[in-house]
């Protein structure tokens, strides 16, 4: 026989949960001995372990009372029900834990993978770090608008990418953003840009360079992010207008441009 201290100690309660659940129906209450004190059988340690299990799982004790009344067989279904719950709950918090962990990451937070690969790839090629954030930036919401089109829209650009003539564009203009709007070598990047659009457009077609049909308004934020971020960008589009091109959609060229 165990006295109310030494129940709860084998099944891993303290003495006010026994007490607690005597209150609440869950656990009779022993008889008291000619001492005076109440004594539990090994029944009582096993009845309580299995008030505590379930009553971790996050059973309401009414239901635990309920469960403890029942039948083998609906014990048993109650019981792979309650499994059942904990095992989505598991998945649940596991992606929240994967999230928390992205937080430090940057990048990972808000992005598929296949973009911040190709982020890393803009990097690992020297690109300014702010033109690495305009892209970050504008990929976020086409991310969240569309991300089915996602992995299309990856791989047009690592298509890109793939040319020598893009990757020198890049790195001209990371070059060019601490320089004024007037810097010569605007115009001339203005000059290598429109030549590479053009060649794309004739060689796969305008929609190839369209920037996958970005709907108005995110090609608006997008130029919004490019200008506040790197003003230069500003007259790099206007230089690009005069060569022929505007928002990658090809137009009359100005004559005589400067």
């Amino acid at each position: 026989m165990l006295t109310i201290g030494e129940v709860a100690s084998y099944a891993g309660v303290t003495v006010r949960a026994v007490r607690h659940y005597h209150a609440k129906g869950l656990l009779p209450e022993p008889e008291r001995d000619h001492s005076g004190y109440r004594r539990y059988d090994a029944g009582a340690v096993v009845e309580l372990i299995r008030i505590r299990t379930l009553a971790e799982a996050g059973v309401p004790l009414k239901r635990v009372r309920e469960l403890l009344q029942a039948d083998e067989e609906e014990f048993a279904a109650a019981v792979a029900e309650i499994d059942k719950r904990l095992r989505a709950e598991i998945r649940e918090r596991q992606r929240h834990r994967e999230r928390i962990a992205r937080l430090a990451s940057g990048d990972n937070l808000a992005l598929p993978p296949e973009v911040v690969e190709f982020l890393d790839r803009l990097r690992a090629l020297g690109v300014d770090e702010r033109i690495v954030r305009v892209e970050r930036d504008g990929w976020i919401p086409l991310a969240a608008h569309s991300p089915e089109r996602v992995p299309e829209w990856v791989a047009r650009k690592r298509e890109q990418l793939a040319d020598p003539q893009l990757v020198d564009f890049y790195l001209t203009l990371g070059q060019a953003l601490d320089r004024a709007d007037d810097d010569p070598r605007l115009v001339e990047l203005a000059d290598k840009l429109a030549a590479y659009i053009t060649r794309m457009a004739d060689e796969q077609g305008e929609g190839y360079v369209d920037d996958a049909d970005i709907e108005p308004p995110f090609v608006k934020l997008m130029d919004t992010l490019a200008f506040d971020t790197a003003p230069p960008a500003r007259r790099l589009i206007e230089l690009l207008k005069e060569r022929g091109w505007t928002k990658l959609e090809r137009v009359a060229p100005r004559r005589n441009p400067v």
